[in-house]
């Protein structure tokens, strides 16, 4: 078998483990009490969206897996906006902020873009270092599940509608 091919295969083992243990087994921990700047200095913190269901997105636009998800980010965030439901996109510290700026127009991103200039927020939502990663968040402040890669969805969809009847 040739070297690439080897790896190859072994990043997808590793990828299909990892999305094992840390997809669903996060054990509802609060998500991380953090503040969040966006691209034109406003501010959000986790907090302040308790009573919510929210989506953390953490991305970049040189990210061949986040150009493939964005526009079905979007299209989740105008199916749940104004039913307490919130989406935050942390872009990780990879492309500069014209670029960021730039995608967010090409792809009419609708919801809160966070920049994670120094990956302070990548480190409390547990070292995310790989992308696209989301976070689904209930309405409790706590993480209900954790996606790395693209999630599906429908599932996602059904998922979020669970969390939004909840009190």
């Amino acid at each position: 078998m040739k070297p690439l091919v080897k790896l190859g295969l072994g990043l997808a083992i590793a990828g299909a483990i990892a999305t094992f243990f840390f997809a669903d087994n996060l054990g509802r921990s609060a998500a991380p009490a953090v503040q969040y700047t966006s691209l034109k200095g406003e501010q959000l913190t986790q907090a302040s969206l308790k009573g919510k269901v929210v989506l953390v997105n953490f991305w970049y636009p040189s990210c061949v897996g986040c150009v493939s998800e964005t526009p079905k980010l979007v299209a989740t965030h105008h199916k749940f906006k104004g039913r307490d439901f919130a989406t935050v996109g942390v872009t990780m510290n990879i492309d500069p902020p014209q670029v960021i700026n730039a995608f967010a127009e090409r792809f009419q991103i609708p919801y809160f873009i966070a920049l994670d200039i120094d990956g302070s927020i990548a480190q409390r939502f547990g070292d995310v270092r790989l992308a696209p990663t989301s976070f689904l968040i209930d309405k409790q402040g706590r993480i209900v599940r954790r996606y790395l890669g693209e999630p599906d969805f429908e599932q996602l969809h059904a998922l979020i509608e669970e969390k939004l009847k909840e009190s």
